[in-house]
Parts: structure tokens; sequence; C-alpha cells
């Protein structure tokens, strides 16, 4: 028996079998009658009509859909009939972006034998972009009634389980289109992208490889590879990827963005600026397009360019710090210090504001002159920040519920939706992070545990830290990271927690290391990151190193205690200014005179507050 796209729960799946065995087959012969020269007029129209229908279907795989249309109509002038060539039509206009008029000849379902499988197919990707993900799975559910051996078109069905949340049956659909074509690039792709999610960036690298050997021509495969290899930093072999991208389409947007990437990272933002441009706005409607726009604009000295990408990322992702940092530059460079505090204003009263953010916005205040709302702003981004978890009451029911501190509540709706849907990536992280600020910290770790089955993202990572954390598990905390920045070599954040854990154990060689890759890589604005630098560097004996980190430090954020201290043990390591070296470690224990705890660098072990667990 094969089920259609059925809901449980009040979500819907897609769930099909194979058909029944076609048991017998039936076979007719109709013998006509008709003149010599009409047969052979008529053999010669339907000929003519399956070449152009033949040449269309070539030109929708190239994807030039205007002249598939017309080498289609041309078709229907020698005689094909509209259920002929409806599955193309509606393919072919899938691929110039006119979803109307596909609509129109893929939803009456009105296809010929021959290319009913392909008619549903294109259906189905027309549901899922229209964003009606159980219509999208009852036409697969067609096309698999006709072709249920087809492995792109179980990759086809995974992608759609992904987007809908299955995101175990996803991976299950990957491999299974694996074992019934172990050598289809699309099913190889699609392994490569969930490996890349679960595992991490250099798991994916031979499934993509993998791709290439078997179509070395193959585009999207390619661009998997090279945005892969960027994310990585082999900036070089990502370029010549895309290079062999824009030969055989010397148009295609993503390969210009991935460049355009590259460029702004190696600090040539003119280069990326004009990279982007040639994306010719196809790629608009994905954020990282947008963040990347708004960078450019700010280094190009165009603020209000910049901001209007910015916001456009927000509504995309109202809770990404760095697009909101990013927005408050662009603002301020315009000159407008009124809407810079107006526009952050939630932020900074709610504490969502970072250091930066509250730096900036009481730099607004002073170009109001108001020195006193400044000085606040100036006080709060001097304290280092806390660790203690904050919930956000627009996270959804769940986290309402946190906020207004219903726990109970929050965490049985958390765990009604986790028992509901096991497969949803979702339910697991949410109903962990429930835990996670209830302080059950093994009770989020194993939720956070189901959930990496499925895939690890960054911000996972750094919540199962802090779980780890939480619980004083430095052992677990370390093989957690090695096991991250193994398959992640270039994360930020995983590289933070290597340094925290190499401090705590007292390897400072080791912290100042991780360190300096930090700095180096994007972090000499960073005065928390620059201030725990310079700790390391005075406890291994090298003042001088010590004293030009902390003084970056201090000269990005004079009121910063944790600046400060990191100067004054630089300076009094070095012996060659004591009063000044008392100056500012008294300046720092001032800043927080109002806290019971002393100052203490994030790269201090005290501050770390970890240990191995007894055995």
């Amino acid at each position: 028996m094969r089920r259609g796209a059925i809901t449980q729960g009040g979500r819907w799946v897609v769930a099909v079998t194979p058909p029944l065995l076609i048991l017998a087959l039936c076979f007719s012969l109709v013998l006509t009658t008709a003149t010599p020269t009409a047969h052979g007029e008529g053999a010669a129209d339907t000929a003519k009509g399956g070449a152009l229908i033949a040449a269309a279907r070539r030109a929708i795989v190239r994807g030039d859909g205007i002249d598939a249309e017309m080498k289609l109509r041309a078709a229907m002038e020698q005689g094909a009939r509209p259920e002929d060539v409806s599955a193309f039509m509606g393919e072919a206009y899938l691929v110039q972006g006119d979803r109307a008029h596909a609509r129109e000849w893929l939803a009456p379902g009105l296809f010929a034998q021959g290319t009913a499988a392909e008619g549903w197919r294109a259906l189905a990707q027309l549901e899922k972009l229209d964003g009606d993900l159980p219509a999208s799975g009852r036409a697969y559910d067609r096309a698999l009634a006709i072709i249920p051996r087809d492995a792109s078109l179980w990759v086809e069905i995974g992608r759609l389980r992904y987007a809908g949340g299955q995101h175990l049956l996803a991976i299950e659909a990957a491999e299974h289109a694996l074992r019934l074509d172990p050598d289809n690039v699309r099913a190889i792709e699609f392994r490569g992208q969930l490996v890349r999610d679960r595992y991490g960036l250099l798991a994916a690298i031979p499934w993509f490889e993998r791709a290439i050997v078997g179509d070395p021509r193959d585009v999207s495969a390619l661009l998997e590879y090279a945005a892969t290899l960027g994310e990585l930093g082999h900036a070089s072999e990502s370029l010549t990827v895309t290079r062999r991208v824009l030969e055989l389409n010397p148009k295609n947007p993503r390969a210009f963005y991935l460049q355009a990437v590259l460029a702004a990272r190696a600090g040539n933002y003119g280069l990326a600026r004009g990279l982007l441009a040639r994306t010719r706005g196809k790629l608009d409607d994905q954020a990282g397009v947008q963040m990347l726009r708004g960078v450019v604009e700010i280094a190009a000295g165009n603020p209000g360019a910049a901001s209007e990408a910015l916001e456009t990322v927000l509504r995309q992702r109202p809770d990404d710090l760095h697009a909101r940092e990013l927005l408050l530059r662009a603002i301020v460079m315009s000159g407008q210090y009124r809407y810079a505090t107006l526009r952050f204003a939630d932020a900074v009263r709610d504490g969502a504001a970072s250091p930066y953010m509250l730096t900036t916005v009481a730099r607004a205040w002073e170009a109001l002159g108001d020195r006193q709302q400044a000085g606040e702003l100036l006080d709060r981004a001097a304290r280092p920040a806390s660790a203690e978890l904050r919930v956000l009451g627009d996270a959804g029911r769940i986290g309402e519920l946190l906020s207004l501190g219903q726990s109970g509540a929050a965490q049985a709706a958390a765990e009604a939706r986790r028992r509901s849907d096991p497969g949803f990536y979702d339910a697991q992280a949410l109903a962990g992070d429930v835990q996670l600020a209830l302080g059950n910290a093994q009770e989020a770790q194993a939720r956070y545990v189901l959930a990496a089955r499925i895939r690890m993202p960054e911000s996972l990572f750094e919540r199962r830290f802090a779980a780890y954390a939480m619980a004083r598990d430095a052992r677990g905390a370390g093989v957690l990271v090695q096991d991250y920045l193994q398959m992640n070599p270039t994360s930020r954040s995983a590289l933070q927690a290597a340094a925290r854990l190499a401090a705590g154990r007292g390897d400072m060689a080791r912290t100042r290391a991780f360190l300096v890759w930090l700095r180096d890589n994007g972090g000499k604005r960073d005065v928390e990151l620059l201030s725990d630098l310079a700790v390391a560097e005075t406890a291994l004996g090298d003042p001088l190193a010590a004293q030009g980190n902390a003084l970056a430090a201090y000269r990005l954020q004079r009121a910063n205690a944790l600046a400060a201290r990191a100067l004054g043990y630089a300076y009094r390591a070095g012996g060659n200014d004591p009063a000044q070296a008392a100056a500012l470690l008294a300046k720092a224990q001032a800043i927080l005179s109002d806290k019971p705890e002393p100052v203490r660098s994030r790269a201090v072990p005290a501050a770390l507050n970890l240990r191995t667990p007894a055995r």
C-alpha cells in the first residue's frame, strides 16, 4: 500500500512506497489504412515535432527557458498535442522564473504517458517554490509511483523533507538514493551537504570531490566544492574552482558571489563590490549576499546603501548580532545620530547590546550633546560580559513562557514538541535550550546530542560548550572542541573555546597561539580578545608583546576594565613604568567597584570555572 503526503501530529510527512508491480502488459494492434502520401506527411510531422521537443529538453538542461518555450510552441505548430509538451513547457517557465505560467501548464496534471513523471516532478518543484510543501509532497508521490527507483527523484524528496523539518527522513532519502545509484552526482552532492551540516567542512570535501570526478562539468557540485574550500580558508583553490564554473557557465551569479566573498576576506572591498554587481540582483533574496553588500558598501563610503542591505538581512534574521552592529555603524557613518539612538533603544534597554553597540550608541549621544546618557552606556560597555543565559521574549511561545518565569510550562511544551517530532532538529535543540536555561546541564547536553545527529552548526557547538562549562566538565568540553576543530579548523567559536581550555590547563603558549590566529583573522578590534592575548603574553614572559596588544585594546576602549588590567599587568611585568602600572590596575578595580569579584581576563585560568570531574 502506498501513502501520499499525510499529516502526523499536525505536521505533514512525505511518505511514499513504490506502486504495485504491474502483473501483465496488454498489447493491441490497430490496423489502419491510409494513402502513402498522407502517411508519409504525418510521419514527417511527428518526427519533426519530436525533434523539437527533444531540442527543448536540451535547452531546459542548459538553463535556456526562452529557447525551450519557443521550440515547444513550434512543436505544437507541427502537430504536437498540449499534453505532449505540458511537462516541458512548465519546466521552461520555471527556468524563466515565471511561476504563474508554469502553473497553467503543470497544475492540471495533463501529461502524456511518457512525460508524466517529469511533469509531476516539475509541479512538485513549483509547489515547493510557492511554499506549499504538502502539495509538493503529493506531486512527488505521483512521480514516485511512476519511477520509484530514480535516485535523483529521491534526492528531490530528501530536499523537500529537509525543508519541511523532516531532517532524519531527509538523511534516509539521501542514503536510499545512493543505494539505488552510487554514482548519481545529485545524490552524492546532497549527501555531501548533509555531511557538511552534521560533521563539518573537512568531512564534506571527499563527497564533493567524488561528485566532480563523476561529472567534471557539473556546475552545482563545483559550486558546493568552491564554497566549502572558501570556508576552510583555501582561498586560491576556491578561486580556481569558481573560475572553472565561469568557464562552463559564464554568467553564473553564485560563482561571482563566492569570488566576492574571497575578495572581501582578503580586504579588497572594491573588487568584492564589483563582483557583487555582476550577480545582477539574482541572489538579492539571500541574507548572506545582503550582508556582504552591507560590508562592501560601508567600505566604499556608502552608508545609505549599506543600511538598506543590512535592514534586509535583519528582516530575515532579526537576532543576527553582526548585522546589527554593521547597521549601527552605517547609521552613525551617515550622521544620523538621533536615529541611531532610537533604532537600538530596545537592544540597549533589554541588555541585548554588545559592548561595541553600547560604545557606538554612547558616541551618538555625545554627538547629540547628552554626556550623561553617553557616560552611562560607556560604563556598561566597559564591564566584562557576563556568561549568564538570557531568554529572548520573542523566541516563540516557549521563549515567552521562560521570560515570564513559567519554567514548568516551557519545559512541558518543549518536551511535547520534541516527542512529537524527534527527527526535527529545532525541536531537539530548543528542548536543550530550555534545560540549559533552567540550569540542567546534563539534560541539555542529552538533547543537544540528539540534535547533533542531524546537524552541528556553530551555534549548537557554542551551546554544547556552555552546557559543559555549566557542568564544570573540562574533559567533555575538550573532546567537543577537539572533534569540532578537526572538521572545522577555522571556526572562531571553537578556537575561542580552545583558548579558554588551554588557559584553564595553564598552557599559556597554546592559549597565545589560538588568540594570535583569531587576532590576525578578523579580531584586531576585539577588545577582550586583545586583552586576553596580552595576559597570556605576560604570563609567558613577553611584556613587550603584551604591552602592544594591551595598548591596542586600551586605545579602542579606555574605560574597559579588562583592557586596563591587561595593560597594567604588562607594564608591571616590564618594570619600566611601575607608577603607570599601579594606576591602571587601580583604575580597573575602580571600574567594577560595585562588584564583589575581581576583574579577570577571559584567558586567566581562574576565570574559566571549569574542572575535570572526579573519576
